[in-house]
C-alpha cells in the first residue's frame, strides 16, 4: 500500500507503532462520538492496542480491510480514513473516516480524504459500490458524502442512543458508474482554491 497524494491531505497507510498514539486521542475526544454513532466511552492505551491486534487477527479470518492516516499539508497528522470488509468477489466496501483534530473540520480536508479513497476503491482496487454510513445529526458529514457523490439509500430509525436521545442511522451507497471521477470533484468543488486560502500556492 502506498501514500495517497492530494491537495490538503495526503493518505498514509496506518501503522500501528507510529499512529497508535493519535487513535488512543481521537478515542477519547469529541470527535469519536461523530465518528462512531454516539459511542464516547473511554478507551486506554491497552484497549487501542487490542483492536489493531485483533484486526491483524482478523485478516487471518478473512477481514479484508485498507486504512490510512489523514496528514495535512502543514505535516499535522488529523484523522484515519479506511474501507472496511473489502468484499473482492462482489466489489463491495465499507467506507469509514474520522477527523479527530477540530481545527480542521469543515475545511475541505475531510472531503479531499474522501475523494482520494473512493479514487483509490474504484481506480485501484475495482471495487463496484461503496457504502458508508452517519448519524442523522451528523449534517455536516451528510453534506460533505453528498457532495462526493454518494446517494442517500436506506435510514434505520431509533438506531442509536446518543446524549440522551435516540437517533437515526443514514446509510449511503456509491456506484462507480455513477462516479465522475475525483478530478472532475476538485473542480467542481473548489478544492484547490480551499488548498491555496490555507497552505499557499506550494512549490
Amino acid at each position: 500500500m502506498t501514500t495517497l497524494h492530494g491537495l490538503l491531505v495526503d493518505l498514509e497507510p496506518f501503522v500501528p507503532a507510529f499512529h497508535q498514539e493519535k487513535m488512543h486521542a481521537y478515542w477519547n475526544n469529541e470527535s469519536r462520538l461523530w465518528a462512531t454513532m454516539g459511542d464516547c466511552e473511554p478507551t486506554t492505551r491497552a484497549q487501542i492496542a487490542r483492536i489493531h491486534e485483533e484486526r491483524s487477527g482478523a485478516r487471518e479470518r478473512g477481514y479484508t480491510g485498507v486504512h490510512f492516516m489523514m496528514r495535512a499539508r502543514d505535516g499535522n497528522i488529523i484523522g484515519s480514513i479506511g474501507l472496511n470488509w473489502v468484499d473482492y468477489w462482489n466489489r463491495t466496501a465499507w467506507l469509514g473516516a474520522w477527523i479527530g483534530e477540530k481545527d480542521y473540520w469543515g475545511g475541505g480536508h475531510g472531503t479531499d480524504a474522501l475523494l482520494l479513497t473512493v479514487d483509490y476503491a474504484f481506480r485501484w482496487l475495482d471495487m463496484r459500490r461503496l457504502c458508508l454510513g452517519t448519524m442523522d445529526i451528523n449534517e455536516r458529514a451528510q453534506r460533505n458524502v453528498e457532495k462526493a457523490g454518494f446517494r442517500f439509500e436506506t435510514r434505520e430509525r431509533k438506531a442509536a442512543l446518543v446524549n440522551g436521545r435516540w437517533i437515526d442511522a443514514l446509510n449511503y451507497g456509491l456506484l462507480r458508474d455513477d462516479w465522475p471521477g475525483r478530478e472532475a470533484l476538485v473542480d467542481q468543488l473548489g478544492l484547490r482554491e480551499k488548498a491555496e486560502r490555507r497552505y499557499g500556492k506550494g512549490d
